[in-house]
Order: structure tokens, then C-alpha cells, then sequence
């Protein structure tokens, strides 16, 4: 198992010193384990260069195979967890950083008073990853937009809320546009590999191949562009309060039919500590922007969580 972990890790990283780092033992250990493996098998699984390690194809291969023994094997321990009753120990959950910023706090808050036994470990990246992550047995869980349409995952809504249009605070006053005119106005947009970006896209009518949009790297820096009078931005409800306090920005409720997401839990349908996670996803229900979301309510928003634009921030 221990040679399996350690080809692993090489296999995903490609390079002998941060696989080690991974690993927590020094890069001539971690050779020296790989040179056993090979051994073992009494045939190569990396090719060594320079400055880049490669695996060969029976490495490739041996790499899946390996990575799914490693799954199942941590499974084993999930599914004794599962057989011992509340959940206990670590519980390494995903979200997306167009939520993270607004909800992780909260959240962890809560769920370390209701069940105080778990050990929660925390990551911010974007979907793809958060869902390969997930599908090699490196997270729990999961909180990003719906749908993701992967078979191998469960979905729980959690709630929904809409998009607002962010200004310069010189435009508050003016007419709220239609879609088809944000473009024409400098839109603002986080990068490539953000599922938000889409989600705006679509609103606008506008191909993802368009390349004349502008690109941030984060919510907060085009917010803050938007109050230099780049550019206008659309921003998740939830965003609202946190990014629009020191920015010299008007936030107005676009025209309907109004974009919004469904934000929602996932996991792994094999996960055994999958029937214990109910608890969880009502208590992260609870911390709806506008109210909870059940399922059957689908995209149902709470008036009340959208300001009555324009506003001014």
C-alpha cells in the first residue's frame, strides 16, 4: 500500500520533489520506493528525464488501477465510520470561489456546533477540479453550481439565488440595460475554468469564445474595476454585501427574465457515509442567502434576498 501511495502521488505530479512533499519523506526515499516497486513488478513504470518524469504505458495503466485499490481501501475506513453512528473524524469538503468567500465561514461555524465530532477540512477550487477531486476519493463533498450532470455523483439543491448588475456609482440613476447591452458596456468577467463565467455568458447571449470581454481573477477584482469605471459586472446575490462595501459602485436588479444558479452538495454515489449526510445538507440549507431551498422548490427565490435596484453601495 505504501508503494501504491507513493506512485500515486508521482503519477499525479510528475516530479520527484513535490510527489515527496506530497508524501512528507525526502526525494531519495521516495526514488528508492519507486525503484522497489518497478522491482517488484519486474518492469519499468517511469521514465526519468532531466527535469520531467514520465510514466510509461504500463505506468499509465497502473496508475488507474492503483489509484482505484487506493479508493477502495479508503472506503474500508469511511464505511467503518458509517457503521459507528454520527459522523466522526475528518470530512474534507469542496466549494467553488464564487461561494467560498461568502458561505464557508458561516457554514463551518455551524456545522462544528451541530457536530462538533467532525474533523472539517476545507478547500476552495473550481468545479472541474472540485469534481475530478471527487471522483478520485480526494474530497467528500462538494458545494458548487447545478447541474454537473456526473453520473457517478448525487445532487442536493441547497438554494438558488439571482445575478445583480454592478455599476459605477455615476450610473446609478440610469436605466438598468437588457442583456444584449452589457457587452457593449465593457463586461467584466472572471476567467476561463470559473462555472459563474458560463452562467453570465448565457445570460448575455454571448459565445464563450468572444474575445473582447474583459477577465478577472476573482469577484472582488472586478468589483473594484467596475469601481474605476472599467467596465459594468454581473455578481452572484450572495457577494452583494461583502464586495460592494468600500467599492464606489450602484447595484441594480436586472430586467426579467433575471439570471440566478442553484447552488447545491455533492458526493459520490458509492460514498458509504453518503445516508449520513442529511443533517448536513439541512444545515447548509439553512444558510440560504434569502430562506432555505428545498428540493422540490427547484430555482423558487425569496424576493426579499434581491435589492430593490438601483441601489447604491
Amino acid at each position: 500500500m505504501r508503494h501504491l501511495r507513493y506512485f500515486d502521488a508521482l503519477s499525479q505530479q510528475l516530479h520527484f520533489g513535490r510527489a515527496a512533499e506530497a508524501c512528507a519523506i525526502s526525494q531519495p526515499a521516495l526514488s528508492l520506493q519507486m525503484k522497489e516497486l518497478e522491482d517488484i513488478l519486474g518492469a519499468p513504470l517511469i521514465e526519468r528525464g532531466a527535469r520531467q518524469v514520465r510514466l510509461t504505458g504500463l505506468g499509465e495503466v497502473f496508475a488507474e488501477r492503483a489509484r482505484d485499490i487506493l479508493r477502495s481501501v479508503d472506503e474500508l475506513g469511511t464505511l467503518a465510520r458509517a457503521a459507528d453512528g454520527p459522523l466522526t473524524g475528518p470530512l474534507r469538503i469542496g466549494m467553488i470561489p464564487t461561494v467560498a468567500p461568502y458561505l464557508l465561514p458561516r457554514m463551518i461555524q455551524r456545522l462544528q456546533a451541530s457536530h462538533p465530532t467532525l474533523d472539517l477540512r476545507p478547500r476552495e477550487t473550481v468545479t472541474p477540479r472540485l469534481v475530478e477531486d471527487l471522483l478520485e476519493g480526494r474530497l467528500d463533498m462538494a458545494v458548487t453550481a447545478l447541474p454537473v450532470s456526473e453520473p457517478a455523483l448525487l445532487e442536493q439543491p441547497l438554494f438558488a439565488e439571482e445575478f445583480v448588475l454592478v455599476r459605477p456609482l455615476a450610473d446609478a440613476d440610469a436605466p438598468v440595460p437588457p442583456p444584449e447591452a452589457l457587452p457593449e458596456m465593457r463586461l467584466l468577467l472572471l476567467e476561463e475554468g470559473h462555472c459563474f463565467r458560463d452562467q453570465a455568458l448565457s445570460f448575455c447571449n454571448r459565445a464563450p469564445t468572444i474575445r473582447n470581454l474583459m477577465e478577472g481573477s476573482s469577484l472582488s477584482t472586478l468589483v473594484q474595476m467596475v469601481g474605476a469605471g472599467i467596465g459594468v459586472t454581473l455578481i452572484p446575490q450572495m457577494a452583494v454585501a461583502m464586495e460592494t462595501r468600500i467599492a464606489p459602485v450602484a447595484v441594480a436588479r436586472l430586467p426579467a427574465p433575471r439570471p440566478s444558479r442553484t447552488i447545491g452538495v455533492i458526493w459520490r454515489r458509492t460514498n458509504p457515509l453518503g445516508r449520513h449526510y442529511a443533517p448536513l445538507v439541512e444545515t447548509m440549507r439553512s444558510l440560504a442567502p434569502g430562506g432555505t431551498l428545498s428540493p422540490a422548490e427547484g430555482h423558487a427565490l425569496s424576493p426579499a434576498s434581491i435589492p430593490p435596484g438601483p441601489a447604491t453601495a
